[in-house]
Protein backbone atom coordinates (compact mmCIF):
# COMPACT_ATOMS: atom_id res chain seq x y z
CA UNK A 1 0.00 0.00 0.00
CA UNK A 2 1.34 3.21 -1.34
CA UNK A 3 5.28 1.79 -1.09
CA UNK A 4 4.94 2.36 2.83
CA UNK A 5 7.19 -1.22 3.67
CA UNK A 6 9.43 -0.33 0.76
CA UNK A 7 10.27 3.36 1.96
CA UNK A 8 10.43 1.82 5.68
CA UNK A 9 12.61 -0.88 4.91
CA UNK A 10 15.12 1.32 3.18
CA UNK A 11 15.26 3.41 5.89
CA UNK A 12 15.50 1.16 8.76
CA UNK A 13 18.61 0.03 7.38
CA UNK A 14 20.06 3.36 6.62
CA UNK A 15 19.07 5.05 10.10
CA UNK A 16 19.84 3.47 13.57
CA UNK A 17 16.62 3.38 16.22
CA UNK A 18 19.10 3.74 18.95
CA UNK A 19 20.55 7.57 17.68
CA UNK A 20 18.05 9.64 19.14
CA UNK A 21 18.27 10.89 22.83
CA UNK A 22 15.22 9.11 24.07
CA UNK A 23 16.09 5.93 22.41
CA UNK A 24 19.41 6.48 24.43
CA UNK A 25 17.53 6.65 27.80
CA UNK A 26 15.32 3.69 27.09
CA UNK A 27 18.22 1.28 28.66
CA UNK A 28 17.76 -2.07 30.11
CA UNK A 29 15.52 0.00 32.91
CA UNK A 30 13.69 3.17 31.42
CA UNK A 31 12.87 5.76 34.22
CA UNK A 32 9.37 7.00 33.12
CA UNK A 33 9.57 10.38 34.59
CA UNK A 34 13.11 11.44 33.21
CA UNK A 35 11.61 10.22 29.53
CA UNK A 36 8.58 12.25 30.75
CA UNK A 37 11.05 15.30 31.22
CA UNK A 38 13.47 15.04 28.56
CA UNK A 39 10.42 15.49 26.51
CA UNK A 40 9.31 18.35 27.72
CA UNK A 41 12.56 19.87 26.99
CA UNK A 42 13.08 18.72 23.56
CA UNK A 43 10.41 21.32 22.51
CA UNK A 44 12.10 23.08 19.66
CA UNK A 45 15.00 22.09 20.39
CA UNK A 46 17.64 19.62 18.60
CA UNK A 47 18.16 16.19 20.18
CA UNK A 48 21.54 16.95 21.05
CA UNK A 49 21.06 19.72 23.17
CA UNK A 50 17.92 18.14 24.87
CA UNK A 51 20.40 15.23 26.01
CA UNK A 52 22.42 17.45 26.90
CA UNK A 53 20.33 19.72 29.37
CA UNK A 54 18.74 16.68 30.54
CA UNK A 55 21.50 14.86 31.96
CA UNK A 56 22.76 18.19 33.84
CA UNK A 57 19.04 18.11 34.90
CA UNK A 58 19.30 15.23 36.44
CA UNK A 59 22.21 15.36 38.51
CA UNK A 60 20.18 17.82 40.63
CA UNK A 61 16.87 16.89 40.01
CA UNK A 62 15.02 13.66 38.91
CA UNK A 63 12.14 13.43 40.98
CA UNK A 64 8.92 15.75 40.71
CA UNK A 65 9.44 16.31 44.29
CA UNK A 66 13.30 17.68 43.62
CA UNK A 67 11.72 19.64 40.85
CA UNK A 68 8.96 20.90 42.76
CA UNK A 69 11.64 22.19 45.55
CA UNK A 70 14.07 23.35 43.13
CA UNK A 71 14.38 27.29 42.48
CA UNK A 72 12.53 28.77 39.57
CA UNK A 73 15.09 30.57 38.90
CA UNK A 74 17.78 27.86 39.05
CA UNK A 75 15.24 25.72 36.42
CA UNK A 76 15.46 28.03 34.25
CA UNK A 77 19.01 28.39 34.26
CA UNK A 78 19.31 24.57 33.94
CA UNK A 79 16.81 24.59 30.95
CA UNK A 80 17.88 27.81 29.40
CA UNK A 81 19.37 26.63 26.22
CA UNK A 82 16.47 25.27 25.44
CA UNK A 83 15.01 27.63 24.50
CA UNK A 84 11.22 28.95 26.06
CA UNK A 85 12.92 28.21 29.01
CA UNK A 86 10.65 30.11 31.41
CA UNK A 87 7.46 28.21 29.92
CA UNK A 88 9.23 24.59 30.20
CA UNK A 89 10.01 25.58 33.54
CA UNK A 90 6.04 26.14 34.14
CA UNK A 91 5.45 23.11 32.48
CA UNK A 92 7.60 21.15 33.99
CA UNK A 93 6.91 22.10 37.53
CA UNK A 94 2.89 21.97 37.25
CA UNK A 95 3.40 18.37 35.29
CA UNK A 96 5.21 17.21 38.40
CA UNK A 97 2.68 18.59 41.18
CA UNK A 98 0.07 16.96 38.95
CA UNK A 99 2.09 13.39 39.13
CA UNK A 100 3.02 13.67 43.58
CA UNK A 101 -1.14 15.08 43.88
CA UNK A 102 -3.06 12.56 41.60
CA UNK A 103 -0.50 9.85 40.82
CA UNK A 104 1.77 9.28 43.84
CA UNK A 105 4.92 10.60 41.95
CA UNK A 106 4.16 7.51 38.95
CA UNK A 107 3.81 8.75 35.26
CA UNK A 108 1.16 6.57 34.72
CA UNK A 109 0.95 4.13 31.96
CA UNK A 110 -2.48 4.80 30.04
CA UNK A 111 -2.69 7.32 27.27
CA UNK A 112 -5.98 9.03 28.73
CA UNK A 113 -4.53 9.42 31.93
CA UNK A 114 -1.41 11.10 30.95
CA UNK A 115 -3.42 13.11 28.31
CA UNK A 116 -5.77 14.30 31.90
CA UNK A 117 -2.26 16.22 32.79
CA UNK A 118 -2.48 19.38 31.98
CA UNK A 119 0.85 20.07 29.48
CA UNK A 120 1.04 16.72 28.44
CA UNK A 121 0.04 16.13 24.91
CA UNK A 122 -1.08 13.63 22.35
CA UNK A 123 2.84 13.57 20.83
CA UNK A 124 4.26 13.52 24.68
CA UNK A 125 1.73 10.89 25.61
CA UNK A 126 2.81 8.45 22.89
CA UNK A 127 6.46 8.95 23.35
CA UNK A 128 6.04 7.90 27.28
CA UNK A 129 3.73 5.10 26.34
CA UNK A 130 6.50 3.79 23.56
CA UNK A 131 10.16 4.89 25.31
CA UNK A 132 8.92 4.15 29.01
CA UNK A 133 6.81 1.20 28.71
CA UNK A 134 7.47 -0.36 25.42
CA UNK A 135 4.18 -0.26 23.99
CA UNK A 136 2.76 -0.27 20.32
CA UNK A 137 2.32 3.44 19.74
CA UNK A 138 3.73 5.82 17.00
CA UNK A 139 4.81 9.18 18.49
CA UNK A 140 3.99 11.86 15.83
CA UNK A 141 6.11 15.11 15.53
CA UNK A 142 6.49 17.31 12.97
CA UNK A 143 9.28 15.44 11.05
CA UNK A 144 6.73 12.45 10.53
CA UNK A 145 3.95 14.84 9.80
CA UNK A 146 5.30 16.24 7.02
CA UNK A 147 7.59 13.71 5.68
CA UNK A 148 4.70 10.84 5.26
CA UNK A 149 2.22 13.96 3.93
CA UNK A 150 5.43 14.39 1.78
CA UNK A 151 5.33 10.53 1.11
CA UNK A 152 1.15 11.09 -0.26
CA UNK A 153 0.79 8.59 2.51
CA UNK A 154 -2.06 10.70 4.26
CA UNK A 155 -3.51 14.05 3.91
CA UNK A 156 -3.62 15.23 7.23
CA UNK A 157 -3.31 18.86 8.31
CA UNK A 158 -2.03 18.30 11.76
CA UNK A 159 0.21 16.33 13.73
CA UNK A 160 -2.37 14.97 15.78
CA UNK A 161 -4.23 13.66 12.44
CA UNK A 162 -1.84 12.03 11.55
CA UNK A 163 -1.26 10.66 14.25
CA UNK A 164 -4.17 9.04 13.94
CA UNK A 165 -4.13 7.74 10.73
CA UNK A 166 -0.73 6.49 10.29
CA UNK A 167 -1.37 3.96 13.05
CA UNK A 168 -4.35 2.47 10.34
CA UNK A 169 -1.61 2.40 7.40
CA UNK A 170 2.04 1.42 8.73
CA UNK A 171 2.63 -1.96 8.89
CA UNK A 172 2.92 -2.75 12.77
CA UNK A 173 6.38 -4.43 12.42
CA UNK A 174 7.73 -0.74 11.74
CA UNK A 175 5.80 0.84 14.30
CA UNK A 176 8.82 0.59 17.18
CA UNK A 177 11.14 2.36 14.51
CA UNK A 178 8.85 4.68 12.67
CA UNK A 179 9.50 7.93 15.06
CA UNK A 180 13.21 7.48 15.28
CA UNK A 181 13.58 6.46 11.61
CA UNK A 182 11.54 9.25 10.25
CA UNK A 183 12.71 12.02 12.63
CA UNK A 184 16.38 11.45 11.55
CA UNK A 185 15.24 11.03 7.96
CA UNK A 186 13.73 14.19 8.16
CA UNK A 187 16.75 16.02 10.01
CA UNK A 188 19.01 15.40 7.48
CA UNK A 189 17.85 14.88 4.11
CA UNK A 190 13.51 15.53 3.87
CA UNK A 191 14.23 19.23 5.36
CA UNK A 192 11.13 21.31 5.74
CA UNK A 193 12.86 23.60 2.85
CA UNK A 194 15.10 22.44 0.01
CA UNK A 195 15.07 18.81 0.58
CA UNK A 196 17.89 16.82 -0.64
CA UNK A 197 15.62 15.47 -3.42
CA UNK A 198 18.95 14.47 -5.47
CA UNK A 199 20.42 12.32 -2.47
CA UNK A 200 17.51 10.89 -1.09
CA UNK A 201 17.34 7.09 -0.88
CA UNK A 202 14.00 6.83 -1.27
CA UNK A 203 13.35 9.42 -3.93
CA UNK A 204 12.12 6.62 -6.70
CA UNK A 205 8.98 6.50 -4.09
CA UNK A 206 8.29 10.27 -3.37
CA UNK A 207 5.81 12.23 -5.58
CA UNK A 208 7.30 15.05 -3.50
CA UNK A 209 4.05 16.85 -2.61
CA UNK A 210 4.40 20.11 -1.04
CA UNK A 211 8.18 20.30 -2.01
CA UNK A 212 8.57 23.99 -3.73
CA UNK A 213 12.31 23.96 -3.88
CA UNK A 214 14.99 20.77 -3.87
CA UNK A 215 18.12 20.29 -3.88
Amino acid sequence: MKNISQVMQILSKKYSVHKTALNKMRGKKPDPYKILISCLISLRTRDENTQKISQELFKFAKTPKEIINMPTKRLEKLIFSSGHYKKKTQTLKSVSKELIKRFNQNVPDTREELLSIKGIGPKTANIVLAFAYGKEVIPVDVNVHRIVNRLGWMKTKTAEKTEKEIHKIMPRKYWAETNSVLIQFGREICLPISPWCSICPVKKYCPRIGVKRSR
